[in-house]
């Protein structure tokens, strides 16, 4: 299979196109029609000559991703379903204008993405990892979860611009392809984004780059539920990308009882990685902590999530529980949460409870994906 591409950076294109005799300008005119006009074709590019594009496409793939289903709720948060060119199904969510919850003044559109087909790390809670896991994304995969969104939202403008100036006869504004939608990317779909190290961080470096998709470096929020080791690893890396842990257990026998990961890499072990990556960075963590009702929400995890946070300077984010069909886990009553909230704050630690979006949506990551995938088999034999 060709390589997609996606998946090269502007040096690696720059040198492809010297081989082949062409003027340095063209990786620039490329990278344009990849990135700023998010073009699903060769022959959409038009300021290329068409000897050129024919030996790009005999080079290159282009692949983009087809979409299978877009829920939209009423807070205006939309789940994307997307298949694959193997067929495989992975979901990207596009969370419109929201309070702060990483660290920035505001999160104007962040799209969370997925980086793998499934999950090998069975969250006991977690509806990514049900069926089990499929296989890594490639980098080209991560960044046309971008592209494909942008793609989409410029559609839908356009045809809202060309009512509006048909209403009231004027001229058409500029395409909405010009424009960017999303701000921040919050790497936290499908899959354990550390798992796939090599290829998430080729995928953040082509959505981080100026000529690419433009996104800094701190608007990058990269989760993790607890791999120690690639925790290091990513605190040696020279880019500022955010960390968040889905912690969801302050202490040993809670966390392991619904995270198999905190078998391998326990809480001290987690916690030593991450002083490390606190060190290096010099930036807020955020714990991701999920509240389900009867494991992790009493009053009692309140001091030692308290302790961990102050530890490592770290910001807590509250999330009731989405249940997901054919898990038994419950969602923790408003007044349960609200008091667990109230307990931190009285403990110092800076900390927020997600009135999360995209709850009249299948909101718990994996679950539209598993859905589909169980209709679309249809009834056992």
């Amino acid at each position: 299979m060709l390589p997609d591409i996606k998946s090269i950076t502007r040096a690696e294109l720059e040198a492809r196109l010297k081989e082949w005799g062409e003027p340095a300008y063209r990786a620039g005119q490329v990278l344009d029609w990849l990135y700023k006009r998010r073009v699903a074709s060769w022959d959409a590019m038009t300021n290329l000559p068409k000897p050129l594009r024919a030996k790009l496409a005999e080079n290159f793939s282009l692949r983009v991703l087809e979409l299978v289903l877009k829920q939209g709720a009423r807070d205006t948060t939309q789940k994307f379903l997307w298949r694959l060119p193997d067929g495989a199904l992975i979901e990207s969510v596009l969370i419109p204008a929201n309070p702060a919850l990483y660290g920035e003044s505001s999160d104007r559109h962040t799209l969370c993405v997925s980086t793998q087909v499934g999950c090998a790390y069975g969250c006991k809670f977690c509806a990514s990892g049900l069926d089990g896991w499929k296989r890594n994304l490639g980098p080209e995969e991560i960044v046309e979860q971008v592209m494909a969104v942008e793609r989409w939202n410029a559609v839908e403008r356009s045809k809202v611009e060309s009512r509006e100036s048909s209403a009231g006869g004027e001229s058409p504004r500029p395409s909405a392809l010009d424009s960017r939608l999303i701000n921040n990317l919050v790497i936290m779909g499908m899959g354990e984004p550390l798992a796939n190290y090599d290829n998430l961080l080729k995928a953040l470096r082509l959505l981080n780059a100026p000529w690419g998709g433009g996104i800094g470096a701190r608007k990058i929020t990269i989760s993790t539920s607890g791999l120690a080791p690639q925790i290091r690893k990513l605190a040696a890396e020279p880019e500022q990308f955010r960390l968040a842990l889905s912690l969801h257990g302050a202490i040993d026998e809670v966390r392991a009882r619904i995270m198999p990961v905190n078998r391998k890499h326990p809480l001290a072990e987690l916690t030593a990685a991450l002083e490390v990556y606190q060190r290096r960075k010099d930036q807020l963590i955020t714990f991701e902590y999920i509240l389900i009702a009867g494991v992790n929400d009493g009053l009692d995890q309140t001091k030692p999530l308290a302790a961990l946070a102050t530890r490592l300077n770290a910001k807590v984010n509250l999330i009731p529980y989405n249940t997901v069909e054919g898990l038994s886990w419950a969602r923790p009553a408003e007044s349960v949460c609200e008091a667990f909230l109230s307990a931190l704050e009285n403990l110092g630690v800076t900390v927020t409870l997600r009135r999360e979006k995209g709850g009249d949506i299948d909101a718990a990551c994996g679950q539209l994906r598993l859905k589909t995938e169980r209709e679309l088999a249809g009834p056992a034999a």
